[in-house]
């Protein structure tokens, strides 16, 4: 069965109460536990918003230790208006695989424990978008996907030919993908798929029969994403990163497959990460490229959107409008060399000192060099024997989803503190120049 990582109970701890909403008015308060809505106990957020869709509803709330029951009339566009402790009510479904390149299983210690869990539930992947395998589904699962149309689902499928799949997994009785995913297309359930590239294990003619088979299942297979593997210092032995040249052999793959691609989708589909551009030390495609933002969070499009946000907050910006003015941007070691370029143009049209600092990342490795898993340590480590600006800019995508902490569980005041300078998170260069004219008012 399914390994949980938490309770097993079921319905949703309340968080919030929306103002003047209907849980507001029947008297509903944060802390109190939704059990049941229609009979229906309540597994996580999902059961709330099918369940809570009718407009006659009887719900049962516990309340210390007792059960209340209330009747409740709503109009079909009217929202309860609660929101919950967490998402899903009864725990985490965690993996059952070993994948030797598991970059959770890299993570060294001292990082938020939230971090460390294994998760591979498909309410995740329907809710948040995190990928998922499908291998520890139970038929009761299959069922409710179909019943509640979860769709769409993200699923890293790694290979398709189901020996090199269940090698790749560590994972003997994981089944047949292109079953699974036909039988979501039977439930008319869309997928976002996604490859992690590890030289030797599924490259080569191993990923080409992957794409090609995830491409006869077009439309069910929405887009795929090509991303190569993450090594940390903990990495498995057998497994290492890709090489500049195998990078380009995997974007001449793409870029040979686009023909076929465009007369079967009529669409990219193929998204190679921006990694992979980098890597290869080739320009990245332009924004028509993109033309489905499903997969921006693995990595897909975002340097182009990078450069085409600077080509757009260029135009028209008065010269020399920040003279005297100075920031650090803050950056990791594989976008520095195109952040560099682009802060030189700023640096020239407003006068202001745009300084690029790629950060090493000595958490997880040297061969860690993405912005986005950078942490405070990393940053501290680079900085601290510097003279600094007037501003330190970090990436944004090196803070948690609330944009407050890093990795290791840092918050931008606490780098402000140690480093005696303002420290504000960015994403475009955009960012800077607005943050610029804070600073030079």
């Amino acid at each position: 069965m399914p390994r949980r990582s938490r309770r097993m109970t079921l319905g949703g701890r309340v968080a919030q109460v929306g103002p003047g909403s209907i849980a507001d008015e029947i008297g509903i308060e944060p802390g109190d536990l939704l059990v049941s809505i229609n009979g229906h106990p309540l597994r996580d957020v999902i059961d709330y918003q099918f369940y809570g869709a009718e407009e006659d509803l009887v719900l049962h709330i516990r309340r210390g230790h007792r059960v209340h029951r209330i009747e409740v009339q709503r109009d079909y566009d009217e929202e309860l208006g609660l929101a919950f402790t967490e998402p899903l009510f009864d725990g985490i479904q965690e993996c059952t695989n070993h994948c030797p390149f598991c970059f959770v299983a890299q993570m060294p210690r001292g990082m938020r424990r939230s971090l460390y869990v294994r998760d591979d539930d498909y309410r995740l992947s329907f809710l948040h978008g995190s990928y998922v395998t499908l291998t520890n589904l139970q038929e009761d699962d299959w069922q409710r996907i179909g019943e509640q149309h979860l769709s769409p689902l993200y699923v890293s499928v790694h290979a398709t030919g189901l020996q090199e799949r269940r090698m790749m997994l560590s994972n003997p009785r994981a089944s047949d993908i292109l079953r699974q995913l036909e039988r979501l297309g039977r439930m008319n359930i869309s997928v976002h798929a996604q490859v992690v590239i590890v030289p030797g294990m599924n490259d080569g003619a191993i990923l080409e029969q992957t794409v090609v088979s995830l491409l006869n299942l077009w439309p069910t297979v929405q887009t795929l994403a090509l991303v190569p593997v993450g090594v940390t210092r903990n990495c498995a032995p057998q497994v290492r990163g890709l090489t500049a040249d195998e990078a380009r052999s995997v974007l001449e793959l793409a870029d040979a497959m686009r023909p076929r691609v465009a007369e079967k989708t009529g669409r990219t589909w193929v998204y190679p990460s921006d990694e992979l551009y980098l890597l290869a030390d080739r320009e990245v495609p332009p924004a028509g490229h993109y033309d489905d933002p499903a997969q921006s969070e693995n990595g897909v499009g975002l340097v182009r959107a990078l450069l085409d946000d600077w080509t757009y907050t260029r135009e028209g910006l008065p010269p020399r409008l920040f003279s005297g003015v100075s920031a650090t941007l803050v950056c990791g070691t594989l976008i520095a060399p195109i952040l560099a370029k682009l802060a030189a143009e700023a640096s020239q049209i407003t006068g202001a000192r745009l300084m690029v600092r790629p950060v090493r990342n000595g958490y997880f490795g040297e061969t860690v060099t993405v912005s986005g898993l950078l942490t405070g340590a990393d940053v501290l480590a680079e900085l601290k024997t510097m003279a600094l600006s007037d501003v330190v800019c970090i990436p944004r995508a090196m803070l948690d989803e609330m944009g407050e902490r890093t990795l290791d569980d840092m918050t931008t005041e606490s780098l402000a503190h140690a480093l005696g300078v303002p420290v504000e998170p960015v994403a475009t260069m955009g960012d800077v120049i607005d943050l610029l004219y804070g600073l030079g008012a």
